[in-house]
């Protein structure tokens, strides 16, 4: 059974710093892919980072290219989301999630391809 447990969120000053952790937890077969998303009131779940365990470049929504910076620990299972220069727009509920399989094309964005899901953790920036 795999958990992901998403820490770090809080309430921050537009222009602050916050970093998100999420530890994954169990068994996901060989590498995999592990997502940064977001879902602010009323609007649907987006894409924030996305990263292959195995290697390759991440890929960054363009509203948060050269703000955030996703990273991963695979010897802690844990993933980190580094958020600088926050604005109020990036209030939201963020999410980390994990899908296993050999993506040759790089990650998806799209929040459906992803079947491990943490709880969520909220940021918000005023």
């Amino acid at each position: 059974h795999v958990q992901l447990v998403e820490s770090g969120g809080a309430s921050v000053q537009s222009g602050g710093s916050l970093k998100l952790s999420c530890k994954v937890s169990g068994y996901i077969s060989g590498s995999y892919c592990m997502g940064w998303f977001r879902q602010a009131p009323g609007k649907e779940r987006e894409g924030v980072a996305t990263s292959y365990t195995g290697g390759g470049t991440t890929a960054y929504a363009d509203s948060v290219k050269g703000r955030f910076t996703f990273s991963q620990d695979n010897a802690k299972n844990t993933a980190y989301l580094q958020m600088n220069s926050l604005k109020s727009v990036d209030t939201a509920m963020y999410y980390c999630a994990a899908v296993g399989g050999t993506w040759s094309e790089g990650c998806p964005v799209a929040p459906h391809y992803y079947d491990h899901w943490g709880q969520g953790t909220q940021v918000t920036v005023s």
